[in-house]
């Protein structure tokens, strides 16, 4: 390793992986990639009917329950990633420490100092920018619930006019706006749980980042719950159960 770099070819090359492979599953969550529909696609379409279903009712007690869930949701994670972001200043703070249990495990070597503390200062990026997406989702799903109370009272045929489809799609894009960037969040807490394979071994760092990956690509691909939302009854259609199975 020469003086100029902290990290070595083979580092580098590890968080290239990752970096490339967080791209690659946020684009193709977002049905940009695969032709497949993701959990989140379908997800964005139940959240469409969603909003369609609550402009036809005259009490909307159960939308304003529905979003004051997703947005302590969201509270909860924001607050989660402030205290990982502690944590990770007092392992700023117990390097030699840390670098010193690290050098007994059996898959690394004696890491170094310097190394080490760029590595923390990666997973504080991942969490600070985790931290700022469910901060600006909990904002976001705040103005949706003002947007749902600007959707008119429907009356009869008044229901489906302009101004009330106007106040539902307005509804509708902010909902998903939201959504996107809750996930987005939780993508990047999902993704530093990956990250940590790297302070062990750029090996280990690309294990634990597929490990993460291929769980990822499995919930939003080929999961129950994607079944769940985008299958039929027995009799709909196929006849066949969607019971869900396992997560």
């Amino acid at each position: 390793m020469g003086d100029s770099s902290y990290l070595s070819t083979a580092d580098l090359a590890a968080l290239g992986f990752f970096l490339l492979a967080w791209l690659l599953h946020t684009l193709a969550s977002d049905g940009r990639l695969v032709s497949r529909m993701s959990l989140t696609t379908a997800m964005n379409a139940q959240r469409e009917a969603w909003m369609r279903t609550m402009a036809e009712r005259e009490i909307r007690i159960v939308d304003t329950a529905i979003m004051s869930g997703l947005q302590q949701g969201t509270a909860f994670f924001a607050s989660s990633s402030l205290i990982a972001l502690g944590g990770c200043f007092a392992l700023l703070g117990a390097s030699d420490r840390v670098i010193e249990v690290l050098s007994d495990l059996p898959l690394g070597g004696v890491p170094d100092r310097a190394a080490f503390q760029i590595k923390v200062l990666g997973l504080v990026l991942i969490l600070a920018f985790s931290f700022f997406k469910f901060g600006w989702a909990y904002r976001l799903f705040n103005y949706c619930s003002i947007l749902i109370g600007a959707v008119p009272i429907p009356h009869g045929e008044a229901s489906r006019n302009p101004v009330s489809e106007t106040a539902v799609w307005r509804a509708t894009q902010m909902n998903m706006l939201a959504g996107k960037h809750f996930n987005s969040g939780l993508r990047g807490v999902f993704f530093s749980i990956g990250y940590l394979g790297w302070f062990v071994d750029p090996i280990v760092f690309v294990a634990s980042t597929l490990l993460l990956l291929a769980v990822l690509v499995r919930r939003q691909f080929f999961s129950a719950a994607r079944r769940a939302v985008i299958g039929q009854p027995p009799g709909a259609g196929n006849g066949r159960s969607m019971r869900p199975d396992s997560q």
